[in-house]
């Protein structure tokens, strides 16, 4: 199924005035097309599903925590596609990745849809809060701050190699979370 551009502006217009269903659907929507863009990036320099998992759920939570920036203006898709496009730079940055990937499909994202679901009407904050100290010191720290890992080491008191395993576990339980809609 494609959702147009008219679709989702519909529905991210709708979760901005608080409708929690429109708001699920929409992160429903936009994880499978971001799964299908970054599993095809992510194949041209040899990684797989669970990069670009991880790559979804960041996308989903910078939405979620940038929502209230995007200008009803103007269209929806290329902001996503921004968004999307810059965590795909970091991801290659971060795992030093030295293969050419194409960065400037702006219609990409929308383009593919590999029908996986995730959704999400979660505060962050409260979702973190769920985690362990360590695993949250990690992921605040790397994805949220923009530190590298040997920088959130330091400030965790873990290992380089706990931090990543931290992240890696921290966000799959985050994605568990927002799928099964729980918050406390």
């Amino acid at each position: 199924m494609t959702t147009s551009e008219a679709e989702l502006k519909a529905l991210m217009l709708a979760s901005l005035d608080g409708e929690a269903a429109s708001y699920r659907l929409l992160l429903d929507r936009l994880s499978s097309r971001l799964r299908g863009y970054y599993k095809g990036k992510l194949a041209r320099v040899g990684r797989g599903a669970t990069e670009a998992e991880d790559l979804v759920q960041e996308v989903l939570l910078a939405i979620h925590l940038k929502r209230h920036t995007y200008d009803v203006r103007e269209p929806f898709t290329p902001w996503v596609h921004t968004i999307a496009r810059y965590k795909l730079i970091d991801y290659l940055r971060r795992t030093r990745s030295s293969a050419s990937v194409p960065l400037d499909e702006g219609t990409a994202v929308m383009a593919q849809d590999d029908n996986a679901d995730a959704e999400s009407s979660h505060d962050i904050r409260k979702l973190l809060e769920r985690l362990p100290e360590k695993v949250r010191c990690s992921i605040e720290s790397v994805k949220l701050e923009g530190r590298s890992v040997a920088e959130a080491a330091v400030r965790c008191g873990i290992s380089e190699s706990g931090v990543k395993i931290n992240i890696h576990r921290g966000l799959r339980v985050l994605a568990t979370l927002i799928r099964a809609g729980e918050q406390k």
